[in-house]
């Protein structure tokens, strides 16, 4: 299961980005920058493939890859739930997002530009850090392992808000698709090298030298930021005072969208979706483990057959939005997801049967697939045109808590119940959001199906 935060923000204020959400299949058409240059001759594609790349690295470094480290050194169930939090840096990242959107970056970087000069030194930071948790050592002290990861997450939502916000400005709106289809391609190539390359490569040089490469890879963006050019400046927006820019960026919109019939029942259900999958995906590392899976099973089962069912997934849920709309489609995909749910409380009875593993990974990853993309489409369809970037990076966050906080408390329930009972409770904690769409569906239809007849009119 995919623990990233998904879904995360498109907008510079929020500062997220669409690698693990947009639902763009894999035959999208990219087109170079007159609009019908093949797409492997526009330079600009294949920067944004890189910074894409770029950043897909980082996120396994403090999510499942860090996860089973850790189970492998015997470190507790409860302590390794907890490693879910280290990630509310994405939840969080709109807070410091008007910061780097509008301060001069530090040490003489601005000469290269505000968003050139951010991301050369987050991202040489980003590699100081990936080295610092390369070389910890979970088992014998996991507070600072789990300090150097927290770091890593920390660092790796700050070049998201930079990247995304260089994407927005220096591609126009009309190749902003394209632009998103190459970053989905490099982001998904780096989330297997971290991920199950990194799993793998630990059979051979162990998780030191593992995650050190990692570490060396993401050496290369620096590389990157300085081969990219810098967008126009945005004199209008700095010439403004910071705590008018804050009004605009966050309290307005909010303000509009609180104003709205159902609200609550709107952001209640929107909290609640991710709640079971991020019980469920926080456990996935230590529970296989335990079940005698070992890092080439697990890599294995996480690699191709993985991908290429997000992606069917993603296409089926992206067809099931445009012939019931997002409301129905986000209901039929959610009751998808949460039964393919039980998958894990098969698995549990399987006896370590390897078929049985990459059978529940790949049902797993297409029913995933499948309910993000009618999740976006849902979430797009909620916000005004007016504030819509900024109403998404919230929306988005907010979704993502679930996975941060209350998938935090996961290790000690496992603990208590046992991985039969657990990923049965799992199931059943997907539920609530369900009923709630379904009231949503009968009380308050007319209101997304306008919103989102005019996000398609856009």
């Amino acid at each position: 299961m995919n623990d990233s935060p998904s879904p995360r923000g498109r907008g510079a204020g929020g500062g997220g980005h669409a690698a693990t959400t947009s639902p763009l299949p894999p035959t999208t058409v990219l087109q170079g920058e007159g609009g019908h240059a093949p797409w492997y001759r526009d330079r600009l594609l294949w920067l944004m493939g890189a910074y894409g790349f770029a950043c897909g690295l980082p996120l396994p470094l403090s999510g499942f890859t860090f996860r089973l480290w850790m189970s492998e050194g015997g470190v507790s169930l409860a302590a390794i739930g907890l490693t879910a939090n280290i990630g509310i840096a994405y939840s969080l990242k709109f807070l410091w997002a008007p910061f780097l959107d509008r301060a001069s970056p530090p040490f003489g970087l601005a000469r290269l530009g505000r968003r050139r000069g951010w991301l050369l030194a987050i991202q040489v930071a980003l590699v100081a850090a990936g080295v610092l948790l390369a070389l910890s050592n979970p088992s014998a002290a996991p507070v600072a392992a789990v300090a150097a990861a927290a770091l890593v997450a920390f660092l790796s939502a700050s070049q998201d808000i930079v990247v995304d916000a260089w994407r927005i400005e220096i591609f126009p709106a009309r190749r902003q698709g394209a632009a998103l289809a190459a970053y989905v391609w490099g982001y998904r190539i780096a989330l297997l090298i971290s991920g199950s390359g990194a799993i793998k490569s630990a059979d051979i040089v162990g998780w030191h030298g593992a995650l050190l490469g990692v570490a060396a890879l993401m050496a290369l963006a620096p590389f990157v930021t300085l081969a990219v050019p810098e967008p126009a400046a945005r004199l209008a927006a700095a010439s403004r005072g910071f705590l008018a820019n804050v009004v605009t960026a966050v309290v307005e919109p909010l303000r509009e969208f609180m104003t709205r019939p159902g609200a609550g029942t709107i952001l209640a259900f929107v909290a609640l979706f991710k709640l079971g999958e991020a019980m469920a995906g926080v456990m996935t590392a230590p529970f296989y483990l335990s079940l005698g899976f070992d890092r080439a099973a697990i890599a294995l089962a996480n690699f191709i057959p993985a991908l290429a069912a997000t992606f069917a997934g993603t296409a089926l849920g992206g067809w099931l939005v445009a012939r019931l709309g997002p409301g129905r489609a986000l209901l039929w995909t959610g009751w998808v997801q949460t039964l393919a749910m039980a998958m894990y409380v098969v698995l549990a009875y399987s006896s370590g049967e390897r078929h049985m593993l990459v059978l529940t990974v790949v049902t797993e990853a297409f029913a995933e697939g499948m309910a993000d993309a009618a999740f976006i489409a849902y979430l797009s369809g909620l916000c005004a045109i007016a504030f819509t970037a900024t109403q998404y990076a919230l929306l988005s966050s907010l979704a993502a808590l679930a996975l941060r906080t209350v998938g935090g408390l996961s290790g000690f329930l496992a603990a208590a119940l046992g991985w039969k009972v657990f990923y049965t409770a799992c199931m059943f904690a997907a539920v609530p959001a369900m009923l709630v769409m379904l009231r949503i569906l009968r009380k308050f239809p007319s209101d997304a199906a306008d919103r989102a007849s005019r996000i398609r009119a856009t």
